[in-house]
């Protein structure tokens, strides 16, 4: 029922000295002015570099951009000198190396650089607080999982306000650690969050908040979420997901619903897909709808016209107490297949039809392949065919059979004595009406010889 998120990350350069030298420094620009008012204890020192550390810084980015990441990487290593630079600088040299790294994919390298960064006394809160977002990011693109979340803890102290992306890293990170219980809360957060600031609310974070549900049970939280996928995303596996959740709620009437809505919308295309409908169909007692659709979908294609599915179609009909349209059905399963279950049903179909010629040849067909879960019950079937014939000493011979085993004797011993009870009737009828015959005989002879003829 969940389909895994991808975590998508996108890290960007937290660029310090990003704005044109004035004089013989760079003064510090920040997105969000009102916190960097907010942290202007900063000393002069922290706030500005050298022309000579900001030219080079300048050179790096001239390389940075013409993609030459390892002659930028040089310049920048060459910089950085603790011992020569104020640690405002460290930070931009620091940024812009770990950014270089990232570029060149070298993702462990660029780590240690922000590590070395944040750890920095004097670095702005602003900028201490992106770069351990960035790290976040970075830890879990290295699949290390228990890092970025002590790193995401980290910047939730710092950040009073975060995006709701930020939760949702969160979430992610602790699926990867299997701790799914614990996704519900941020994902919400991000959720409400992102309602706040009227922001679009993402089809995968609802997708993420089903597995966290899911994973524990709570199967009507699935359902709501379901509803609210289908009604802004439609598509197939939410309508299956949907119908799963009300299997496991138990309300199968909207199981059925939920099936039929997928299919009236042309979602059901696999012939699992249809033929599971038409089991549905069958469980609540609506076989002919079952049977409708089988045939609708083996006439287009859909579904295969194999033994298997054409004895789904013949039970539909049966259960719908149409033996006449399951017998088509019957014929083509019986012939497929190879035991004769499905020689006795078409049998037992003619019988209820009153064809108990082609009954008696169904059975003995069935008889005859083998491989019958209940032998007795197709003897049975068979006395009740060679009854109907008339045929009472082969219908005795069947019941004969089928009373063998202790759970058919009863109704076969039944059987045989309506059979002799029918011979002893139809002997003392015989009899009754060739004693008529002969007395009616002895009369007209009588007439003739008393010349009243």
């Amino acid at each position: 029922m969940f389909t895994k998120t991808r975590i998508s990350l996108r890290i960007g350069a937290l660029i310090v000295g990003s704005v044109l030298a004035a004089g013989g420094a760079v003064a510090q620009t920040d997105e969000d002015e009102a916190e960097r008012q907010s942290n202007a204890q900063e000393t002069k020192q922290a706030q500005a570099v050298s022309k000579a550390v900001y030219d080079k810084i300048q050179k790096a980015q001239e390389l940075v951009d013409a993609k030459d990441y390892r002659g930028a990487l040089s310049i920048l290593n060459a910089l950085y000198d603790p011992d020569k630079l104020t640690e405002y600088e460290q930070a931009n040299v620091l940024n812009y190396i770990g950014f270089v790294y990232y570029n060149m994919e070298d993702v462990p390298n660029a780590i240690r650089t922000y590590e070395r960064m944040v750890a920095i006394p004097t670095l702005e809160p602003q900028m201490k607080k992106q770069t351990t977002y960035t790290l976040a990011q970075l830890h879990t693109m290295q699949e290390d999982y228990a890092k970025a979340l002590r790193a995401l803890d980290q910047y939730f102290v710092m950040e009073t306000n975060p995006a709701p992306e930020a939760y949702i890293l969160k979430a992610q990170n602790l699926y990867q650690e299997q701790r799914y219980a614990d996704m519900v809360q941020p994902i919400e957060t991000a959720m409400e969050v992102a309602k706040r600031r009227e922001l679009e609310v993402k089809e995968d974070w609802y997708v993420l908040l089903n597995f966290a549900y899911f994973q524990q049970e709570n199967y009507g939280k699935v359902r709501d979420i379901q509803k609210i996928l289908l009604a802004s995303w439609p598509k197939k596996n939410y309508w299956f997901s949907l119908a799963g959740a009300y299997t496991e709620l138990g309300q199968d009437n909207d199981v059925i619903k939920t099936y039929a809505s997928a299919h009236d919308q042309g979602m059901l295309e696999k012939e699992s897909e249809l033929v599971t409908m038409a089991q549905l169909y069958m469980q609540r007692e609506v076989p002919y709808k079952a049977a409708m659709l089988l045939e609708k979908e083996m006439e287009a294609g859909r579904v295969e016209k194999s033994g298997r599915n054409y004895r789904l179609l013949s039970q539909a009909y049966q259960l719908s107490m149409e033996d006449e349209k399951a017998i088509p059905a019957l014929q083509e399963a019986a012939r497929l297949s190879t035991d004769g279950e499905l020689d006795v049903r078409l049998g037992n179909a003619y019988l209820n039809t009153g064809n108990y010629e082609a009954c008696v040849n169904a059975v003995q067909a069935g008889i005859r392949k083998g491989g019958l879960k209940s032998a007795d019950n197709a003897h049975i079937s068979l006395g009740m065919c060679l009854y109907n014939e008339r045929k009472y000493q082969a219908a005795i011979d069947a019941f004969r059979v089928a009373a063998r085993t202790d759970r058919s004797r009863r109704v076969a011993n039944q059987w045989i004595n309506v059979i002799n009870a029918d011979v002893e009737r139809n002997e003392a009828i015989r009899e009754a009406e060739q004693a008529a015959r002969k007395k009616r005989a002895e009369i007209e002879q009588r007439r003739k010889s008393s010349g009243r003829a």
